[in-house]
């Protein structure tokens, strides 16, 4: 099974997945190594495995329907509450993320919310004087941000998110119409547009606005909007059509079961499949360098037949050019685990420590109806004041209280078990409750710090002898000021519309926290990994350059959010697709050199 390639990209993520189909489509040949389990290519078995998967799964986390193999192990949610997770953390701070290992990476149970990164956010140093700056900057990313938006099928309006410095090419939308605002959003909008909060010096006017979202809504200019993976029977297409459109479905978050949200595999089934070799159950284990050139050889990995067993053989892949494209914590243990060169492997991990806020409204905003989260308030994204603490924005839910009380089946439950209610009177409780609950998450900037790490162990391995991820986490007073500043935010908010606060209710307390100014703040994990293998202007300071290529090894491309020196407050997926897509470039220039 040791195969030449042209690229051989370990990770099958939406970076790997989208280095494949560029590079297949240039007639290059791509062999894609994946840890983790295969995943159904045509929607009945994805019907029939992940689907039924979740329906019968007893707790609906985000990994409910994508189970690990022992080959693959992954993080769990409920890891911030037990010591024996797949993570091993020193603290001070729990890191509270999780993240998936299996064919199509996160991207199978994501939000698919796809905001641009502000301009500031490129030059947090010179602005600001805090964080770093990135060797790039937002106008050489724009181009290919509007190429990751029409890969992965972005709903959104120009008109409303050319805001805080975010700029458009002259005449571009983006490819779909942004889905339509929630009742919920409505509601909340009708109360706090035009709103006015005060951060130091400077006053900000708060607006709802849709988010971009990678999910099919209503197409523009001729745009065929990518459905579900696999008509059934076929192998590696879309199918014609189901999941052309959101259907309002409650469980984007972990699984959408018409696909009508983009993941991965939707990029692997566009790629040309004669140039392309998927090889999932193949858990990269060491990259492979020549002493002499410190040109990379190739990548060593083990093939597991069964998820449920750790049985494997050994195989080594070689190819012109090689990209890690696992996670921004694979990454880097990978490269820990390899001897790889570069300054600061692992160093400056960060997340989006958020808060929750949530509460009930004066009337029904029908809770619980549609994607989980089709809004926010970006607004408090940039300004002056991050010279002084971090910038936070709100995702405003649809979702009741699920995420932070376990709602609807905690409400049923302390109903009966706390007030004694039954029958008539239950039921009448229940209907005047559940439509009226709100949920905000405020989602904090963290800033590189070297002290966030990401190190690896001999005496700490998983089941195939490799190392398990060693993460020292803390979160310093910059971002615990954004947290403080949110939460005044918030509360200005909810007074503004009415909103009874029950942010403070013991429903959340399962939730890690930090002290602040005598005031406990509980927080949660986005998912939202990066810095483990930053970029920089020379190799003195940085792993990668602004191509995502190694300093050290110059055949060797580390991609994904690792790369970020700084990542704002936006969901980081979409910056690293354009990135991922800008690398992409840069690789086939290269690969073409090297043919000739």
């Amino acid at each position: 099974m040791n195969t030449d390639a042209d690229v051989v990209v370990v990770g099958a993520g939406v970076n790997g997945a989208l280095l494949a189909k560029r590079l297949t489509t240039e007639g290059f040949r791509v062999l894609l190594l994946e840890s983790g389990p295969d995943t159904a290519w045509d929607y009945e078995s994805y019907s029939n495995l992940h689907l039924e998967t979740f329906f019968t799964a007893s707790t609906k986390s985000v990994e409910s329907p994508w189970p690990a193999a022992v080959g693959a192990p992954q993080p769990d949610t409920a890891d911030v509450r037990r010591a024996d997770g797949y993570f091993l953390q020193n603290g001070p701070d729990r890191f509270g993320s999780s993240y998936s290992r299996t064919l199509g990476g996160s991207t199978l149970h994501w939000l698919g919310v796809c905001l641009r990164m502000l301009p500031e956010d490129f030059e947090l140093h010179s602005r600001y004087g805090v964080g770093r700056d990135w060797p790039i900057g937002y106008s050489d990313l724009e181009p290919f941000y509007r190429e990751a938006e029409y890969e992965l099928g972005v709903s959104a309006d120009v008109a409303e998110q050319s805001h805080l410095g975010i700029t458009f090419a002259e005449g571009y939308d983006y490819p779909m119409h942004r889905l339509p605002p929630s009742y919920s959003d409505q509601m909340l909008a009708k109360s706090v547009d035009g709103m006015e909060v005060e951060l130091g010096e400077e006053h900000f006017a708060l607006k709802v606005r849709s988010y971009p979202a990678a999910r099919n809504s209503v197409p523009r200019q001729g745009y065929q909007p990518a459905g579900a993976v696999g008509e059934p029977g076929e192998e590696l297409s879309l199918h014609r059509g189901l999941g052309q459109r959101c259907q309002g479905n409650t469980s984007c978050t972990p699984i959408c079961p018409v696909q009508a949200k983009y993941n991965a595999q939707k990029s692997l089934a566009q790629a040309d499949r004669r140039r392309l070799e998927v090889r999932a159950r193949a858990v990269a284990s060491k990259v492979l360098i020549d002493p002499v050139s410190g040109a990379v050889q190739g990548i060593e990995y083990q093939r597991y037949d069964e998820p449920g067993s750790p049985r494997h053989t050994v195989h080594t892949a070689t190819g012109r050019f090689y990209v890690l494209a696992a996670h921004a914590v694979e990454n880097a243990k990978l490269m820990l685990a390899s001897g790889l060169g570069g300054s600061g492997i692992g160093e400056g991990l960060m997340d989006h420590p958020a808060l929750y806020a949530w509460g009930l409204s004066p009337a029904p905003v029908g809770a619980f109806r549609g994607p989980q989260s089709t809004a926010g308030i970006d607004d408090l994204r940039g300004g002056g004041f991050r010279a002084h603490h971090a910038a936070f924005r709100f995702d405003v839910g649809n979702d009741g209280w699920r995420s932070t009380t376990g709602a609807p089946d905690s409400t049923v439950a302390a109903a009966v078990n706390d007030q004694g209610l039954y029958g008539d009177r239950l039921r009448e409780h229940l209907q005047a409750t559940l439509p009226r609950q709100v949920r905000f998450s405020v989602a904090v900037e963290q800033l590189s710090d070297p002290a966030n790490t990401v190190t690896i162990d001999p005496r700490h391995l998983d089941p195939l002898g490799n190392p398990r991820p060693v993460i020292s986490y803390r979160i310093d007073d910059y971002t615990k000021a954004g947290m403080a500043a949110g939460k005044r935010v918030y509360r200005q908010m909810f007074a503004r519309a009415g909103i009874e606060d029950h942010s403070d209710d013991a429903g959340g307390s399962w939730f890690p926290s930090v002290g602040f100014e005598g005031e406990e703040y509980h927080y949660h994990g986005m998912g939202h990994f990066a810095g483990t293998h930053r970029m920089g202007s020379a190799a003195e300071n940085s792993v990668v350059d602004g191509d995502q290529r190694s300093w050290a090894h110059r055949n060797l491309f580390v991609v994904g959010s690792g790369s970020f020196p700084t990542m704002g407050t936006s969901n980081p997926t979409l910056t690293m697709a354009a990135l991922t897509l800008r690398t992409a470039r840069t690789l086939i220039t290269a690969l073409h050199q090297t043919r000739s």
